[in-house]
């Protein structure tokens, strides 16, 4: 059992904060829920050890990745769990995991249970992994299933990966045209206010507005720092709060094309770690629960809990997955083949696959858009001021300009 600290509000709108044991985080959830408090905030206790490792480097999903494949060679190799946490702990380069790692090894020689070991140090680990590691210990294929979640994680790695590729560029045009434009209204408008002052012409009405903007720019440009003050703290919120998430999730997934987009990612996502869990002899209703706790996104953690409740009822897995409204057609009908046909691991990896070549399909069909859409943005800007200018100074120099 894990000791979580949470910080969560009563039915009578009353502050609680306290410490709650389970076996996962969602568990702990789900046994709030119930109790009528609305959760908060939720993380493992950390003792002082803990707070002491928690102030080191970071650890990556990248080296728990490392970590589970290395663990599985050795206890497949007929190592103990104690020799592979001496070895892993010696050979890792960042000091934060070798100091968990051997404190794993020390609870687990002194008689621990290596899933208990590991609860103690949860905070390190992917949300789903020690409910999979649970489950596996209980039907003795470890190692397999460790195998198996290093293998999900470098597919969820090479796959954010694309995502971060496809999307690098489209940041870089958005980037360098907010600094263009802020550059133009903060430094280049404002040197021309004071000769066209000095002409004292008339002026068009494009140069008319872009002194007024460059004015602007010059009393009131805190508005400018408190328009981005207010954007990041509207996103941190949303970012770090359960209901910004959720609301935020609630809105994201409801936007053309984008909304696809995630939609398809977490149907990826799930159908990728229940193939790697079923094929490890996890159970079904463990990798239902594993598949929760690794959903980023708050429609599908509440599509999914009434799922995980039908599969304990004993109704399958497809009917389910369909009832939920997530799963496209094409996804029912590969995962209703498989489970007719005993090859249900099969089918939610070609599941898998196949919406994860949609998701990258639709993100570069969505870039290509939103390249050139940025471009022109720019464009129409830039010429705009550079018209605007052109034709003050013009009709200043020919002895005067008219508004059109």
């Amino acid at each position: 059992m894990t000791r979580f600290v949470y910080a969560a509000i009563d039915v009578q709108g009353n502050d609680v904060n306290d410490r709650i044991e389970a076996e996962t985080e969602y568990a702990a959830r789900r046994e709030l829920l119930l109790a009528n408090l609305d959760v908060r905030s939720i993380e493992p206790y950390k003792s002082w050890l803990h707070r002491d490792i928690g102030k080191g480097k970071r650890v990556k999903p990248v080296e728990i990745l490392h970590f589970s494949r290395q663990m599985a060679a050795f206890l497949r190799a007929g190592l103990t769990v104690v020799d592979g946490l001496d070895v892993i702990s010696r050979s890792t380069a960042n000091p934060t995991l070798a100091k968990a790692l051997i404190d794993i090894r020390d609870q687990v020689r002194q008689g621990g249970q290596f899933e208990e070991a590991l609860a103690s140090h949860q905070d390190l680990l992917p949300r789903y992994y020690l409910g999979v590691v649970k489950s596996a210990s209980m039907t003795g294929r470890l190692d397999e299933a460790l195998e198996q979640l290093s293998s999900y994680m470098e597919r969820e790695l090479e796959a954010r990966s694309r995502i971060k590729a496809a999307l690098a560029y489209p940041m870089v045009i958005v980037g360098m045209s907010i600094v263009s434009v802020v550059v133009l209204t903060v430094y280049v408008l404002p040197k021309f206010v004071d000769l066209f002052d000095q002409l004292g012409s008339d002026l068009p009405w494009s140069t008319r507005s872009l002194m007024s903007l460059a004015r602007f720019s010059q009393q009131y440009w805190w508005v400018y720092l408190l328009a981005f003050a207010g954007f990041a703290g509207v996103v941190t919120w949303t970012r770090r709060s359960r209901v910004g998430r959720r609301l935020a999730d609630h809105l994201f997934i409801r936007l053309p094309v984008i909304g696809e987009i995630i939609l398809f990612s977490g149907v990826e996502r799930v159908c990728r770690i229940l193939s790697a869990l079923w094929q490890a002899g996890v159970p079904v209703t463990d990798g239902m629960a594993a598949a929760i706790e690794s959903a980023d996104n708050a429609v599908f953690v509440e599509k999914l809990i009434p799922v995980q409740e039908a599969v304990l009822a004993g109704e399958g897995i497809s009917g389910p997955l369909a009832d939920s409204g997530l799963f496209p057609d094409a996804a029912v009908q590969m995962l209703k083949v498989g489970e007719a046909s005993g090859t249900m691991a099969e089918q939610l990896e070609n599941t898998a696959n196949f919406y994860g070549r949609e998701v990258e399909v639709k993100l570069r069909k969505l870039t290509s858009y939103f390249e050139p859409a940025v471009i022109i943005a720019v464009g129409f800007v830039v010429g705009f001021v550079a018209i605007a200018l052109v034709q003050a100074m013009y009709g200043s120099l020919s002895g005067g300009a008219t508004a059109p």
